[in-house]
């Protein structure tokens, strides 16, 4: 394409995208939302530019967003989760949504294991305690993993490497998940009862759907192990958050981490801030240096790959 006017239109939802990722979009001109866009940005950056793609960072993309965008074609997420995207809205309209799945599955599994770890040892904890000038080495006893057990719900890219590390730690792997054929050896998959009642730490790793909402309710935790810990790197909407609040006070479980909410950013007050045994994070389990790459580069490519295939059907 000769000129930069004639060139089809990227709308990214954020203020930037890695270099590799902009190579690869070299045929397209690129325009980018900015830091954390609202609907309204978005909306009136669709109106004007008329992308043909639109790769979300950050926000969501509603049917509102779709309709501003006369002649998108395709949605490509940087990272694996599309509940951010109106699925059903954008089939109604002939849009694909594509996932860059798998493309920050190292990332997240190892925030999961710096979470997980951060609660058996109480590391934030005894940090700040440190700091205020005490030694608590005569009355501290952290959890001890190896030989322990761990539930995993969800066994996709990011649930298998977080199993992995669990094995290495030395511990029994259980795993819940109605969409997996098989396991990696070592790697038990039970009901969701019995990984309630059998694990000492629970990490899910499974996408938010209109079935799975808040499964991990006051009902579940009535379900889990005494004195388990429970991490999320998944999406804030699996769990009940007034739930969670409950079963940290009542001994329910020993700690939790946090790295997805229900609203996003954290609304500020929140009562997760008051609570000592609960570690938090900002949505960032995905964000690596490597991660940053694989998305972008795996977004571009989603990219690239509709419109070539739309382009040639059309001839």
């Amino acid at each position: 394409m000769s000129t930069a006017q004639t060139k089809p239109v990227v709308l990214v939802t954020a203020a930037d995208l890695a270099p590799q990722a902009l190579a690869l979009l070299d045929d397209f001109e690129i325009v980018f939302a900015g830091r954390q866009p609202t609907e309204d940005e978005i909306v009136a950056l669709c109106e004007t530019h008329k992308p043909a793609a639109i790769i979300v960072r950050y926000g969501k993309v509603n049917a509102r967003i779709m309709d501003a965008a006369v002649g998108l074609q395709v949605i490509s997420k940087h990272g694996s989760g599309i509940d951010v995207i109106d699925q059903e809205a954008a089939a109604q309209r002939g849009i694909a949504v594509r996932a860059a799945v798998g493309a920050n599955a190292a990332a997240v599994a190892e925030h999961a294991w710096a979470q997980i770890l951060a609660c058996a040892k109480a590391v934030p904890s005894l940090d700040q305690r440190m700091r205020a000038g005490h030694w608590d080495k005569s009355t501290h006893k952290s959890v001890e993993l190896d030989g322990r057990t761990l539930g995993l719900i969800g066994l996709g890219a990011i649930g298998k490497r977080v199993a992995a590390i669990g094995l290495a730690f030395g511990m029994r792997v259980l795993a819940y998940d109605p969409f997996a054929k098989s396991a990696p050896d070592e790697v038990t998959l039970v009901d969701l009862d019995t990984l309630y009642a059998s694990s000492d730490v629970i990490s899910l790793h499974c996408p938010l759907t209109d079935s799975n909402r808040r499964m991990v309710n006051r009902a579940a935790f009535a379900r889990f192990k005494r004195r388990a810990i429970l991490v999320n790197t998944a999406r804030g909407g699996l769990i009940d958050e007034a739930a969670l609040i409950d079963a940290l006070a009542d001994g329910t479980l020993r700690c939790a981490a946090l790295d997805s909410f229900d609203v996003e950013p954290m609304i500020v007050p929140h009562p997760f801030r008051d609570i000592a045994n609960l570690i938090l994070s900002p949505h960032i389990g995905g964000v690596s240096d490597a991660a940053y790459v694989n998305m972008g580069t795996r977004a571009a490519s989603n990219v690239i790959a509709v419109l070539d295939a739309r382009a040639q059907a059309t001839h």
